[in-house]
């Protein structure tokens, strides 16, 4: 069996070569999953034209279809995004809304696209929210038919109305670091079992 591999989408407002604290975090992930020798790369979101709509291709100039070709050829799918008034960004739900159309592309035992593949998140902000976006974000993988394995995130939430971001931090502290690499691993042993074993054929 060949190794997992995974794509971040990174849910910045910021376009690259812009720093964010979200691709660093993602970055951070990568290198977990790389312990487990799974490979992965970065999408900043909000390089490409997204456009709105539920449909896997909205038409001329929408460039979702290349970053759904990569979800596609990958196992493990990391969502990161900021932390904006306490939701995710705008960004972050506009990946979803156009995930929403893979509950009608079926293969021929009948399961969603993405059914097999697992969801793990990572969120980054200062200022509280990271377990309300978690769980929205959680619930949306969910129902789209991503796995979400055991401590399936890693966040971190700066000090309320304080001005410190994630890329400001020297070091990392590492519970932070421990909860990263704990996603990694168990999303990379996730990644595996499904790999080597299906989900029964949908009647």
């Amino acid at each position: 069996m060949t190794n997992p591999t995974a794509l971040a989408l990174v849910c910045t407002l910021q376009k690259s070569p812009a720093e964010s604290s979200s691709d660093l975090i993602a970055r951070h992930a990568l290198d977990a999953l790389a312990e487990s020798d799974i490979k992965g790369e970065i999408v900043r979101v909000v390089d490409y034209d997204v456009h709105p709509g539920v449909r896997t291709d909205e038409g001329s100039g929408d460039q979702w279809p290349d970053i759904r070709a990569r979800i596609l050829s990958a196992d493990i799918l990391l969502i990161s995004t900021p932390t904006w008034v306490g939701h995710m960004s705008s960004v972050a739900q506009r990946v979803l809304e156009r995930l929403d159309a893979e509950l009608s592309e079926t293969g021929d035992a009948g399961r969603p696209s993405m059914v097999g593949k697992v969801g793990i998140a990572a969120v980054v902000g200062n200022e509280d929210g990271a377990h309300k976006i978690v769980g929205d974000l959680f619930q949306a993988l969910n129902d789209i038919g991503f796995s979400v394995p055991a401590q399936g995130c890693t966040y971190w939430n700066g000090e309320a109305m304080g001005g410190t971001d994630y890329r400001d931090l020297d070091p990392v502290p590492d519970r932070i670091v421990s909860a990263t690499k704990a996603m990694a691993r168990n999303a990379a042993h996730l990644a595996r079992l499904l790999g080597a074993g299906v989900y029964p054929a949908y009647e």
